[in-house]
């Protein structure tokens, strides 16, 4: 119930904003009704506030979102030795690849997960599950800590936000379009936008954006390739290698579905078609990918 409230509210706060904005720039009614033709250009900049606004919104809500989502508590004065361990490996990882020292933090879960997030690279996250901290031995979390690491150092959250925010733009501009086109020349219709505009509307959308699905889901999957590798260079290929095998053992359960993308594991992958909506690479092609590399 707490995640549905926090999904809730947040697309209630996204949709204030950007109505907000689009008063602001003076297009909210880019679609006037009564007219016969169709604003290209107010079109463009009403279908990019919507499509970037909604993607940098949740960019920078996403350490928040990410904290409450999974619990996870961020180790401020350690407790332990084991906090102790995972501060300093992620100050030195960060110090080697450039970044500022992120938050690090541990969240409850018997399913071997970690993810990275934060608006960018100097204001990020760590999180590890504690279930991977039982799974594994050192060598493998820092391997893991080491992937986290990379991702934010190659900017990837901000890269995959700027990817989904082209992709929302092109989605909410090319189904108006389509449905202002079967509106007008197929229908006939010269009053306004009529029914046959936004049924048409509704499913081109839905069509255009499981295909631009697709695409944003490649570009998730080349990140973590970036990443594994990034991590052989912070910690060493044989250590990246281990995790990858052992996270094969432990229980695929993926982060809430609003962070899937974000962990080191994410859901059971498949294989042929089914691999073009999945946010991750199979684990055995990852450990493949690493083996063929020239790194020790």
């Amino acid at each position: 119930m707490k995640r549905i409230m926090l999904f809730l509210l947040t697309n209630i706060a996204i949709l204030i904003v950007l109505s907000i904005v689009l008063r602001l720039l003076g297009v909210d009614r880019i679609l006037d009704e009564s007219g016969t033709g169709l604003n290209y250009a107010n079109l463009l900049v009403f279908a990019a506030v919507f499509g970037f606004g909604g993607a940098f919104i949740s960019l920078a809500m996403s350490k928040w979102m990410a904290k409450r989502m999974t619990g996870a508590q961020v180790i401020t004065t350690p407790r332990n030795q084991t906090e102790t361990w995972l501060l300093e490996t992620v100050k030195r990882q960060a110090a080697h690849a450039g970044i500022a020292m992120p938050e690090v933090a541990v969240y409850n879960s018997d399913a071997p997960n970690a993810f990275a997030t934060g608006m960018n690279k100097n204001n990020a996250l760590v999180a590890v599950s504690t279930g991977l901290m039982r799974l594994m031995n050192v060598d493998e979390v820092e391997a893991v800590l080491a992937h986290e690491v990379s991702h934010v150092a190659n900017g990837d959250m901000v890269t995959l936000t700027l990817i989904q925010g082209v992709v929302n733009t092109f989605v909410i501009f090319i189904s108006r379009v389509v449905g202002h086109f079967v509106d007008r020349v197929i229908l006939k219709n010269e009053q306004g936008h009529g029914v046959g505009y936004f049924v048409t509307t509704i499913v081109a959308q839905i069509v255009f954006g499981i295909l631009a699905s697709v695409v944003v889901l490649w570009f998730s999957r080349q990140r973590e390739f970036r990443a594994d590798a990034g991590a052989a260079q912070l910690a060493g290929r044989d250590k990246m290698i281990a995790a990858l095998e052992k996270l094969k053992r432990g229980a695929q359960e993926p982060l809430p579905e609003q962070m899937a993308a974000l962990g080191i594991n994410g859901k059971p992958s498949g294989h042929g078609w089914k691999l073009l909506f999945m946010s991750h690479p199979p684990l055995e092609d990852r450990v493949a990918a690493l083996k063929t590399q020239n790194i020790r």
